[in-house]
């Protein structure tokens, strides 16, 4: 609110009025006249206004006039009259925007710029503000006027000119104007200081209550308290974040000061720490002298007990010398006896030899011995039958020896005769054909077999025929892509494996084919090393079996025949296992891991792991691989090795590899390509030689299958031929009827036969004399040869447990050499050692008198301490940087003393802004809930100032009324009836005519102005829809406030003639002429007093 107070407002009214209420409190007091304003308006000449009314303004080139005044305004009451178009509202805009207003609160354009006529580069506004009295401001500066000069550019652009009543500029700045205007409590944004017609059409004629009621805040300056209340609590926050943010910084002096402090307090102990140091050094000396006399102590200790120990490791040596010459001697003694075995054995071999061979040979003769005994009892068998037979058949004869004649015997004998001849030659036959069918059979079946072997070999020939075609195939494939000689179906799937990784799918992309990620360092070891690693060069390795799953899906959908690569899963690292400790390290042979190249760690550790190739060694002679691995020591680590070939050797054991050529690792893929080309032409005409045999072998078999059928026909043939002949011959014998001298031939052959059977019974057992003879010698043989061969086997067994015996003594020959070797180094590093140590010891000494001798310089006088040497250089040299830094400091002792004293001072005045704005925080805390409370009653205080001005003003036509004031919903009922008292009912405004609700508006005007403190007023327009007698009305009732408020200015703008005012010298009438169509600049002015 204002500085100034109005004796109008601050009296008390002679009448008595109603008590003042809260805010829906209404105040009706009609029947009476305000005598208050009676007696202001007989007083209208005796106080005039001095600070802060507007003396006169000009208009240049502002908004549609080329120049409008200068106007002269008066003191008091101010009436500008004149027709729409005459310039009235400019003057208003004019003195809105030079004092500070922006353009929306004129309601005449959106920016400045508008406000420059059309056609210029500028507007001009000079405004003269009145400089008098107590509130003036820097009258010595300004004088008794001051002189506002507004310029607003095309571009919107408003500068301001400041003069004195000289006309000096006093300042430019538009804060220096802002200082003014709140000196002079001039608010032209306020709607009761500068009413315009949009201003009043927005608030006054709003049927809204929340209209008036901001009407009313604004007014009052209310609202700009509450903002403001809101700004300082804003400021409040931002002033607690501060004092937070100084907290801070107020650590951080404090930390400054102490050191400031430290460096303070030094100054003063500069002596005492040079006087310290100096002892410090004293005792340093001679703590270097302890500390070498400490060290050298054990030093010496341990050379004397090295120099006693010397015997020790000598006695050591002569006792494994002695156990080595023993161990040797004994070598010696078994060796010899093992040879004297061994040469025993050999002695008795060719013996052995010459007994088997004679076993061997009665054994032979034994089986031929008893093949004659078997041939001889089988033959004496025979001759007994035939014996038996032939007697019975002469008893049978001399039956029926009278029962024939003699011719037809000697007939029927002779056709008997016959038949047996023929009978006999078909029998002969027949076994010839039974020859011929065994031989045809065994031809074919020896036919059949060679057939059969040469199917197999030819079905293995064709397959290796089609691997070398594959593999031709493949290693013309693989000029352009190596990747391809690992199979066709390689290269699809590593490009699925790298989409795969692409899309995320592996968590670490699988490494594979193995064989494809190495190389080979000598192109020899191809063959060894593809051998060696068989499989794994096709295998993939993944990290987790997460990938493994999807590795596997990758591979079903790309290997969809045939035999699909191993899957090797192991973490993946990324470095080389290190394989120093079980590796085999041989001089003149690399292991395979040193054979290959491999950049990628996943694929070494991988063969590492599953081959162990880092004990595998590669010697390319098969004979050389054989001597080193299964000699009496082999390599240490090495399990195994291969040679050049691809042969495998162990310990123990070899094998020969099936594989002659590699088909993977070979770098020469046009020799391979060449060498496949010539396999596969020698086994194609290796095949069409087995071609030609297999069907030579089908002719042969099909003649001897023919062969074997015809001679089977005529075997048939025969032998039926056979069996008729011999019924004849048996119905021949049957009725044969032999006569005496028959008999006699018969009687021979039993005579003969009997003869046949004492020499072949005689024969039978001579045959089983000499059998049991060939029997007793072959047993004798045998028996010989076995003692002997058990004499053999007993020395042997003997020279078995010798070896066993010579190897172990061979380990303690070499166990002995091993401890005498390790005791010989031991001796000669001890000797070593102690010859070092005793320069040592000599070269410590000598330092020790040395620095002796220094720190008697020093100190004469020893010192026995137990500080360590290291504790008091710390602490020297912790000394030695204070001192120089003091030192340094030294020459501006008193820069020294100032800083600290700043950094003090700084400190406390920090400390005491703190302390004081939290004072602060905490006061302001307290003001502003007093300052709210105090707002809450001011603002009901001027509720109830406004109610009762407003009863005033409607009583002076004879209206009742009401204001009803709701601040929490921020809401203002005002209600007015026409007529006498309480005989009428309250209404609503709205049901008023438009002249008896303007005469409310202006009362309501009235009744803020009364409340309110500017220097001037200014209305637009204000009886613009009043009849002639609210107008007079109103018009009594404003010129009598401004009769009563002498020390304001008012100016009304109206486009009526003002004809009907009185005349006073408070009013003056500025009269406009009408606008000129003719564009004309010339403008007259008339004056009425």
């Amino acid at each position: 609110m204002s500085k100034r107070k109005s004796s109008s407002v601050s009296d008390k009214p002679h009448k008595r009025a109603k008590p003042v209420e809260e805010e829906d409190e209404n105040v009706d007091d009609s029947e009476q006249e305000d005598p208050l304003l009676s007696r202001q308006m007989l007083r209208a000449g005796e106080v005039v206004s001095d600070a802060g009314i507007v003396e006169s303004i000009t208009l240049k080139n502002f908004m549609c006039h080329s120049l409008l005044g200068p106007f002269t305004f008066g003191p008091n009451v101010n009436f500008i009259v004149g027709n729409n178009g005459s310039g009235k509202s400019a003057v208003l805009t004019a003195l809105i925007v030079s004092l500070g207003g922006n353009a929306q609160a004129t309601n005449r354009g959106s920016s400045l710029k508008g406000f420059v006529k059309e056609g210029e580069s500028s507007a001009d506004v000079s405004i003269t503000l009145r400089n008098k009295g107590k509130d003036a401001y820097k009258p010595e500066v300004y004088g008794p006027s001051i002189m506002l000069d507004l310029r607003i550019t095309r571009e919107g652009l408003r500068t301001y000119k400041l003069r004195s009543k000289s006309g000096k500029v006093v300042s430019t700045k538009k804060e220096e104007l802002l200082y003014i205007l709140d000196n002079f409590n001039i608010q032209v944004n306020n709607p009761v200081s500068v009413l315009t017609q949009e201003m009043s059409k927005y608030f006054l004629h709003s049927k809204g209550e929340g209209d008036k009621y901001k009407f009313f805040m604004k007014a009052t300056q209310l609202e700009q308290m509450r903002e403001d209340f809101i700004y300082i609590k804003t400021t409040k926050m931002a002033t607690e974040d501060k004092a937070s943010q100084h907290s801070e910084s107020l650590k951080d002096t404090k930390r400054k000061y102490l050191e400031k402090e430290d460096r303070y307090k030094t100054l003063a102990s500069l002596d005492d720490m040079r006087t310290k140091l100096e002892q410090l050094q004293k005792q340093m000396a001679w703590a270097l002298v302890i500390e070498m006399e400490k060290e050298l102590e054990p030093m010496t200790d341990k050379l004397r007990s090295d120099r006693r120990s010397t015997e020790k490791f000598d006695e050591k040596v002569e006792e494994w010398k002695n156990k080595v010459e023993g161990a040797e001697k004994k070598y010696k003694q078994i060796q010899e006896q093992l040879e004297g075995i061994t040469q025993q054995v050999q002695e008795l071999q060719p013996k052995c030899a010459e007994l088997k061979t004679e076993a061997q040979r009665r054994n032979t003769l034994l089986k031929s011995s008893e093949v004659t005994v078997h041939r001889c009892k089988a033959n004496l068998r025979d001759l007994e039958k035939d014996k038996v037979q032939l007697s019975s058949r002469i008893n049978d004869l001399n039956l029926s020896i009278s029962q024939t004649s003699g011719s037809e015997n000697q007939a029927r004998k002779e056709h008997m005769q016959h038949i047996q001849t023929e009978l006999d030659q078909l029998r002969h036959h027949i076994s010839t054909l039974g020859q011929q069918i065994d031989q045809y059979q065994h031809a074919c079946h020896r036919a059949k077999e060679e057939q059969g072997k040469m199917r197999r070999e030819q079905e293995v020939f064709q397959k290796s025929i089609e691997a070398n075609s594959r593999n031709l195939q493949t290693m013309e494939s693989s000029r352009s892509n190596r990747l391809r000689r690992f199979g066709e179906h390689m290269p699809p799937l590593l490009n699925a494996i790298n989409e795969a990784h692409k899309r995320g799918q592996f968590k670490h992309r699988p490494r594979g084919p193995l064989g494809y990620l190495i190389s080979l360092k000598d192109p020899e070891h191809a063959l060894a090393i593809e051998v060696c690693l068989k499989g794994q060069l096709h295998a993939f390795t993944c990290d987790n079996h997460e990938d493994e799953k999807v590795l596997l899906g990758i591979m079903a959908r790309v290997f969809s025949t045939g035999r699909r690569p191993a899957i090797i899963t192991s973490h993946f690292l990324q470095h080389v296992h290190d394989t120093r400790k079980r590796a085999v390290n041989h001089p003149e042979y690399p292991s395979v891991l040193q054979a290959l190249e491999i950049e990628d760690p996943v694929v070494a550790n991988c063969l590492i792991d599953q081959r162990g190739i880092e004990s595998i060694l590669l010697i390319k002679n098969r004979t050389e691989a054989r001597r080193v691995m299964q000699a009496r020591n082999p390599p240490q680590n090495c399990n195994q090795a291969f040679s050049k070939e691809g042969d495998q050797i162990f310990n123990n054991r070899s094998y020969t590899a099936e594989q002659t050529r590699s088909n993977y690792l070979s770098g020469d893929v046009e020799e391979e390509i060449r060498h496949l080309q010539r396999e596969i032409e020698n086994q194609k005409g290796q095949a069409n030689r087995f071609q030609q045999q297999m069907k030579k072998l089908d002719d042969d078999i099909k003649q001897n299958e023919g062969l074997q059928r015809r001679a089977h026909i005529e075997q048939k043939t025969t032998k039926d031929k056979a069996t008729k002949l011999q019924l004849e011959l048996t119905d021949l014998q049957n009725v044969e009827e032999p006569q005496s001298e028959d008999l006699k031939p018969l009687e021979e052959d039993l005579q003969e036969i009997v003869s046949k059977i004492s020499s072949k019974r005689a024969e039978y057992e001579e045959a089983r004399t000499q059998m049991a003879d060939l029997k007793a010698s072959y047993e004798k043989a045998e028996r010989e040869y076995n003692q002997h061969k058990e004499k053999i086997n007993t020395i042997a067994e003997e020279a078995d447990s010798i070896k066993d015996e010579l190897s172990k003594i061979d380990q303690e020959v070499m166990k002995c050499k091993h401890h005498k070797k390790h005791y010989d180094e031991k001796r000669s590093a001890h000797l070593r050692n102690i010859q070092n140590m005793e320069g040592t010891v000599e070269s410590k000494e000598q330092e020790l008198q040395a620095s002796i001798s220094k720190a008697q310089e020093i100190c004469p006088e020893r010192l026995e301490l137990r500080r360590t040497a290291r504790s008091l250089d710390s602490e020297i040299n912790r000394l030695k940087v204070k001192i120089t830094t003091q030192q340094e400091q030294q020459g501006d002792r008193e820069e020294v003393v100032r800083q600290y004293r700043e950094a003090l001072e700084s400190y406390n005045n920090l400390a005491q802004q703190m302390k004081n704005l939290n004072s602060f925080i905490k006061s302001l805390d307290i003001v502003m809930n007093q300052r709210i409370q105090v707002y809450s009653e001011f603002r009901r205080f001027l509720s109830a100032r406004c109610k009762y001005y407003f009863d005033s003003m409607l009583a002076q036509r004879g209206y009742t009324g009401s204001m009803t004031f709701d601040h929490k919903k921020e809401t203002l009922s005002i209600s007015v009836q026409p007529g006498q008292g309480s005989k009428a009912d309250l209404s609503d405004m709205r049901s008023l005519s438009g002249g008896e609700r303007s005469f409310s508006t202006v009362c309501f005007v009235l009744s803020l102005w009364a409340i309110t403190e500017t220097p001037f007023r200014c209305l637009d327009e204000f009886d613009v829809y009043m009849d002639m007698v609210n107008r007079r009305i109103s018009m009594d009732m404003m010129l009598k406030v401004a009769a009563s408020q002498r020390h304001r200015q008012f100016i009304f703008l109206t486009p009526q003639s003002m004809s009907s005012l009185p005349v006073s010298k408070i009013i003056q009438i500025l009269r406009l002429k009408d606008p000129d169509r003719s564009n004309s600049n010339q403008r007259n002015q008339d004056e009425d007093q």
